[in-house]
């Protein structure tokens, strides 16, 4: 193994994690406020895809595409928490089958409306450059400068300012953040569509560097469960934890291996890891 071949696959698991970071967080937010197992999760991640796909097919600029994926599936979240989602609170294993049925009708109707083929987005920046004596594409770099922006923003705002200082007063105890005047069935609400949001962008983002078909959630839903778990459910700095463990794992062992080994590997390290410590990294226990 060459230094340029090692160093490319160390950024790109590096890139990996940072993607299942911003995946993960929206599905511990969802959780650890709502107590919403959202199998959904992975369809609002191939939406923002497929937003970006529509979006280019309509002619719009990429860039566009991303805006738009973040704000489509915001929406589309909306609709979701208003219909649904919302008639479940406090019934999580509800929220299972209500979310795997929704996750189901999603598939289809982009089936319907997309066709059951993979589609192609062109990146923005077709170049590479020379990183860290590498050449190196420049849209990886905008990914892993994209994500550690938003993850940043997101951890900001849920622990520095007075919408973060609420929504874990809720998460902490609902009713008497209720007694204490905090909106809980608005921050319900709010939460979702923020989640909802993540999934979307980081869809339209990794649009680029993947086919986008109906079946692409999938391959980031599970590591981002595995990822909340490993990290502590409920905790954002545990799903930095998670993120890391299993997107590096992932990274190195499917370069020495091959992907599914890799899985296989992955898969291994968490069990074990959840049987020496069931509440996570950072998890506090019940």
């Amino acid at each position: 193994m060459d230094f340029s071949s090692l160093m490319i696959q160390v950024l790109n698991g590096f890139d990996l994690i940072l993607i299942l970071i911003l995946v993960a967080i929206g599905l511990v937010i969802i959780y650890g406020l709502m107590e919403v197992i959202n199998i959904a999760h992975g369809e609002f991640f191939l939406l923002g895809a497929y937003t970006v796909v529509i979006a280019q097919q309509w002619g719009l600029h990429f860039w566009i595409g991303m805006i738009l994926s973040l704000i489509v599936v915001g929406f589309i979240g909306l609709a979701i928490e208003f219909l649904c989602i919302r008639r479940l609170y406090e019934r999580p294993l509800d929220t299972i089958l209500a979310t795997w049925g929704i996750s189901i009708g999603i598939k289809q109707f982009i089936i319907i409306v997309c066709g059951p083929a993979g589609q192609v987005v062109h990146t923005p920046f077709a170049a590479s450059v020379i990183f860290l004596g590498i050449e190196y594409p420049v849209y990886r770099l905008f990914t892993m400068a994209a994500s550690i922006a938003v993850i940043t923003l997101t951890l900001y705002i849920f622990l520095r300012t007075d919408f973060g200082l609420q929504a874990r007063a809720v998460i902490a105890n609902r009713n008497m953040s209720s007694v204490l005047g905090i909106n809980t069935r608005k921050m319900y609400r709010t939460t979702f569509i923020f989640g909802s949001a993540l999934a979307g962008l980081a869809g339209g983002i990794m649009s680029p560097l993947m086919s986008v078909d109906p079946q692409m959630g999938l391959g980031y839903l599970v590591p981002a469960f595995l990822a909340i778990i490993l990290g502590g459910v409920g905790s954002l700095y545990g799903v930095l934890w998670g993120g890391s463990i299993i997107g590096g794992a992932d990274s190195i062992f499917s370069y020495l291996i091959s992907p599914v080994g890799a899985q296989i590997i992955v898969f291994s390290i968490a069990v074990v890891l959840i049987r020496l410590r069931p509440q996570g990294i950072l998890g506090k226990k019940s």
